[in-house]
């Protein structure tokens, strides 16, 4: 088990399945709606993919985020560090600030932020350390957390630098990094399940 950030497609986004996302997505459309914004339908079909096609987006959040949260207190302000990794829900459009969706079948709220917004953010931090090129642009299928598994300890010996001091914070700014730029390039929603 665990927590994961993956990519949604319009089935499950608009499906009204038990473990779906209907009622986060018309609960958004309204607050959209009620903003005298568009609602959020051009959402991209589920398709089987290949790996390494960039279609899909799947990562488990494993590593402690002891030094991730350090980075983003450093480098962020509190709103910006709460934008960044606070969302339940990133959509690939700008929003001018989150949104608190209450929902009705749990005892919790979902935020949703804008992918537009997430990203200057995880780019800041990408900077600050000089997160390497090496570093996988897709995510398919926690094509993320072996690279920071396996290749990147390899990599961090002979590149050092700030971002092989902590390979757990690099890898949550990889993750930010990587799910905001997935979300607006496939213009899904990516969610936190």
């Amino acid at each position: 088990m665990g927590v994961y950030l993956v990519s949604v497609g319009a089935q499950e986004w608009f499906g009204e399945e038990e473990d779906g996302w209907g009622e986060v997505a018309s609960a958004l459309n309204a607050d959209l709606r009620r903003r005298g914004l568009p609602p959020y339908e051009d959402v991209p079909p589920e398709t089987d993919f290949a790996a390494g096609s960039g279609h899909a987006f799947e990562e488990k959040l494993a590593p402690s985020m002891t030094g991730f949260l350090a980075l983003c207190r450093a480098h962020l302000s509190r709103e910006e560090s709460e934008i960044l990794c606070g969302w339940t829900v990133l959509v690939p459009f700008s929003l001018d600030e989150e949104i608190w969706l209450p929902i009705e079948s749990g005892a919790y709220e979902s935020m949703v932020a804008g992918a537009p917004q997430v990203l200057p953010l995880a780019e800041k931090l990408a900077a600050a350390l000089d997160l390497p090129a090496e570093t996988p642009a897709t995510c398919d299928n926690l094509d993320l957390s072996m690279w920071f598994r396996y290749q990147a300890k390899d990599l961090a010996t002979t590149r050092t630098g700030q971002w092989s001091k902590d390979l757990d914070a690099a890898f949550y700014v990889a993750l930010f990094l990587r799910a905001a730029q997935h979300s607006i390039r496939r213009g899904c929603p990516i969610v936190c399940t």
